[in-house]
């Protein structure tokens, strides 16, 4: 089966086409700046990359011309829209009704509007994607895979918040989580490459990119995940704050004569590493500048690595113990002195780096010695292998 991966933003929309059975991407891309003006990059697997500068005034019209790139005499991958047999959407927010990737009926559909209020930036975008294939994939079964999903394993201890139950019970502010597709595909990845059963793993998977999130797998299930009610919570990140005395928003608001939108706006885009250094949110341009000699730069390396390091011990503690610390994402994936600083942290879980084999970007490796008590990988992610995986499972059912 071939499925088409849609992952849909309010002006973007990334897509993959994958080959199920053998698990090959046989085209992939992005529109970007649907609604305004209109920018369409399609790049077949084995084929020459091509760029449209064409108007995209909505998404359907962005989706009907990734089909029309798919389909096409010349540079097409597939003869027809007949050789497509589903499409898997990325849906960042399920609340606490989806636990797991589900068909697509209009029911589904509703109850994803519902939880747009936990995510106003993200739900309404993948909601438009999933009507947009609708509209020109007629009877293509969809299915929906949730960030949040795999976390909805975690206990109560883990998710609830010390406010008032009643905000939990009438208003669902409790912590979900994101990532999941990630944290869950890279966790199984360790085992498989390990040649052992996820189910019988401590797994601490550091997902490290410009958004960032560590997560607690223990026997394959999410037991406990650093982002929260929203993804701002957990880890320094590259513009989001992360965990912080929540007064410090009515203090600022106070001194700066701002409002709470104004403040959220701030722990969200001008935060993070970012905002400790004044250099950027590029993890490249920050060890440049502290190479430098630029101590802002460095601080903010330091707090990102060290914030890292303490969640992988309360994971440690968590579960009581660990048995892999993995790296994937961006930061993760491509830096090797981000790695080797976190893990210096490490060595009281007996865990040693092996600095020759944690000299790589890109690649699934052990880089711990093979006498460390944790075992240290750098797996990359493939959240759209993930959706694939689980949108032919959900309809060969």
């Amino acid at each position: 089966m071939k499925v088409l991966v849609i992952n849909c933003g309010s002006s973007s929309l990334k897509y993959q086409l994958i080959d199920s059975e053998t698990e090959q991407v046989l085209a992939k891309g992005l529109c970007e700046r649907i609604g305004i003006d209109g920018r369409l990059t399609y790049s077949p697997t084995g084929g020459e990359k091509k760029v449209f500068e064409d108007p995209l005034p909505d998404h359907t019209v962005a989706v009907g011309k990734v089909l029309d790139c798919l389909t096409h005499p010349e540079y097409g991958v597939v003869a027809s829209l007949a050789e497509i047999g589903a499409v898997g959407h990325r849906i960042v927010h399920g609340g606490e009704k989806f636990a797991a990737a589900t068909l697509l009926t209009e029911e589904a559909i509703t109850e994803i509007e519902k939880c747009s209020e936990l995510a106003p930036l993200h739900n309404p975008a993948n909601v438009i994607g999933i009507r947009a294939c609708q509209k020109l994939m007629p009877g293509v079964p969809m299915v929906g895979v949730f960030d949040t999903a795999f976390h909805q394993t975690m206990p109560p201890k883990a998710f609830l918040y010390s406010l008032p139950y009643e905000y939990y019970e009438k208003y669902g502010v409790r912590r979900y989580g994101f990532h999941g597709t990630s944290h869950s595909y890279v966790s199984k990845r360790a085992a498989e490459i390990l040649g052992k059963d996820v189910k019988d793993l401590k797994i601490i998977v550091c997902h490290l990119g410009n958004g960032a999130s560590i997560c607690a797998v223990d026997g394959g299930k999410s037991v406990d995940t650093s982002m929260g009610f929203t993804p701002l919570e957990g880890l320094t990140m590259g513009t989001r704050s992360g965990g912080l005395d929540p007064a410090i928003l009515e203090f600022i608001a106070g001194k700066e004569n701002l409002s709470l939108d104004q403040v959220l706006t701030i722990l969200n885009k001008k935060s993070g590493v970012q905002g400790i250094s004044g250099v950027s949110s590029d993890f490249r341009d920050l060890e440049s500048a502290a190479a430098e000699g630029n101590t802002r730069a460095q601080a903010a390396l330091d707090v990102f690595t060290y914030r890292v390091a303490k969640f992988v011990g309360y994971y440690a503690a968590a579960m009581n113990g660990v048995d892999v610390v993995v790296f994937t994402a961006g930061i993760g994936e491509n830096d090797i002195s981000v790695r080797a600083t976190i893990l210096s942290y490490l060595g009281f879980l007996g865990c040693k780096l092996d600095p020759e084999a944690n000299n790589i970007r890109g690649e699934e490796r052990i880089i711990s010695t093979p006498d460390s008590k944790v075992i240290a990988m750098v797996i990359p992610t493939n959240e759209e292998l993930a959706i694939a995986r689980e949108t032919v499972a959900i309809v060969n059912k």
